[in-house]
This record gives structure tokens, sequence and C-alpha cells, in this order.
């Protein structure tokens, strides 16, 4: 079963009113369930501390930083350093690992012992968007705590334009090859333009804060390269999110089909239903399933780093083609 946010942290609050918590908890859910919040939320419940928990003086954080956008054996170690020492403010430790699905296998098995049996008063919190990636030595370890997709917001631009273009896709009468090649080439321009007016957002930032920090106190190279470094991984972090909304833009399409044949009263894109509708009445449920499929595979190869397009256009074969 999977749970809202507030769900979750009132179960934690509860299970930490009768002194149930766990050791180690791994927290799942798509892009925009509140992963990220509800482990602040539950490390302000462990540390005592609800202003500003991922702060606190004895809460540890690991996630992808380098260039490769992995979780290296080097920061693992230092986790596991940290654990070992004293809590500074003599009560619990915490260590967060966000995106933990970015763990090196190496990296991931060196903390097995350390995730099995955590030093005495700490506790150990993944958060993952794509909990398949993890090996399942990892998730055997671990209390999962599923959360469900946020409440659906209105469409940002990208978005609208992917689904207008699933709209004008689907009135083709019978669209063959070169139609879902042509719908691949739009996602893929949609892509393009995320990946640019990120990447133009945070150099522009790199640059104000480079140039502030060399005004200010005339910091070396080797700190402005560190900064550069930090601000490369910021944008692809930022990709995958947008790209990961993209993806749910995908889904939703899907399940709303599938929500129409079972006459749901729900849609995830209402702008939409007579599209949905139409689809729902020419094509099986077992075709929708197989096709919604397509989708959660086109995910999971993003997570696994697949090459973009290949993955965009094996997914869209299984997915668009007649």
């Amino acid at each position: 079963m999977a749970f809202s946010a507030d769900q979750a942290l009132t179960l934690l609050r509860k299970a930490q009113a009768n002194d149930r918590l766990a050791h180690a908890y791994l927290i799942t859910g798509p892009v925009g369930s509140g992963t990220r919040e509800v482990a602040a939320g539950l490390t302000g419940i462990l540390v005592g501390d609800t202003n500003d928990p991922l702060k606190h003086a004895d809460v540890h954080i690991a996630e992808p930083e380098s260039r490769s956008r992995r979780i290296t054996i080097e920061q693992v170690r230092d986790l596991e350093r940290a654990l070992q020492m004293r809590a500074l403010r003599g009560g619990k430790k915490v260590v967060i690992i966000f995106d933990a699905d970015r763990l090196l296998e190496g990296s991931a098995n060196a903390f097995l012992k350390t995730l099995e049996e955590p030093p005495r008063n700490s506790h150990i919190l993944l958060v993952s968007n794509f909990p398949e990636l993890l090996l399942e030595t990892i998730l055997s370890r671990c209390i999962e705590i599923p959360l469900v997709a946020g409440a659906r917001r209105g469409l940002n631009e990208r978005q609208r334009r992917i689904a207008d273009s699933l709209s004008r896709f689907f009135k083709i009468p019978r669209p063959e090859l070169p139609q879902v090649y042509g719908l691949v080439r739009e996602v893929q321009t949609l892509l393009a333009e995320a990946k640019e007016s990120i990447s133009d957002e945070t150099e522009a930032a790199c640059k104000t804060e480079a140039k502030r920090f060399r005004e200010a106190s005339g910091v070396d190279r080797g700190w402005i390269e560190d900064r550069e470094d930090f601000y490369k991984a910021l944008a692809e972090a930022r990709y995958r999110n947008e790209r990961g909304v993209l993806v749910d833009t995908l889904e939703s399409w899907w399940a709303d089909v599938l929500r129409q044949q079972q006459r749901a009263p729900h849609l995830d894109l209402p702008d939409f239903s007579a599209d949905t509708a139409a689809l729902a009445s020419r094509l099986a449920v077992s075709d929708v399933i197989t096709r919604a499929a397509a989708i959660g595979g086109l995910r999971e190869n993003f997570g696994r780093n697949v090459q973009e397009q290949l993955a965009v256009e094996v997914a869209f074969m299984e997915a668009f083609a007649a």
C-alpha cells in the first residue's frame, strides 16, 4: 500500500511515540510524490528538530555530486565514519542517501554491513524514485515507505506540448512508422529545449557566484573548479527531473485511457478527456497495459543511463506504433 506524504509522516510519528521506528528505511515514490519531504520530516522526528532537520549537526547526507552523477565509495565511507562518531548533540544520528539508486555497485556492497547493523542510536534513510535499480541485498535490509504521486498541478508548457502532440498523433487514422518517428522528434526537441534552458540558468548562476567570490576574497582556482563541478551536477539533476516530468505526462496519458475504460471519475489530464476516451473505446485493455508498460520501461532505461535517443525510440515504437 502506498501513502501520501502526510499519511506516511503520521504513521511514522505514531511509530516513534510507541518506540517502534526501524533503523533503516527506504522512501520511494515517483517524481513529485514528496520523497525528500518525508525524509526531512522523518529526520526531524528522529533528531527532534522540525525547523531545518537536514542541517542538524548529527544529520549526514550523501547524494550524487560527481560528474558521473553516481554516489561513490568515498562518500559511503564518509557516512560510515560519521555514524561511528559520537553524536554532537547527544541524541540520534541520521544518515540520508538521496537518489540511492545512483549508488555504484561497489558503494552499495560496502554499505551492506552498516545498513544491516548500524551503530546504536543511528538511523539510515535511503531515498529513491527508481527503487527497482537498487540491489536486492539493499532492499531486503530496509523497511520501504512507498509514496503515491502527489496531487496533480496544472501542466507546464512542455507537458502541455507533449499532450498536444499525443492528441494530434491519435487523430491520425492509422499512424505508421514515419508518424511515430515524428512524435519521437517532437519529444527529443522538448528534451533538448529543457537541457539548454537548464544549462543556461546554472551556467549563469555559476558565473555570478564565481565573480562575487573573486571580488570578495580572491578565492583560488581550485575553489572555482569545485563550484563549476557542483553546478554541472546540479544541471544534470535538474534535467533528470524535467525528463521525469515528461515521462510522468506520457504515463498519465495511458493511465487516463485505462481510467476511461473503467469509467473512473478522476483523470490526470482532464483537458484531453475526449482523446483518451476515444482511445479507450478502440483499444483492448491488454493493449493499453502493454503500451503503458513501454513508458514504464522508458523510465527504467533512463534510470540505467541507456542512451537517451535509443531509449525513446524503442519505447515509442512499443507504445505508439499501430
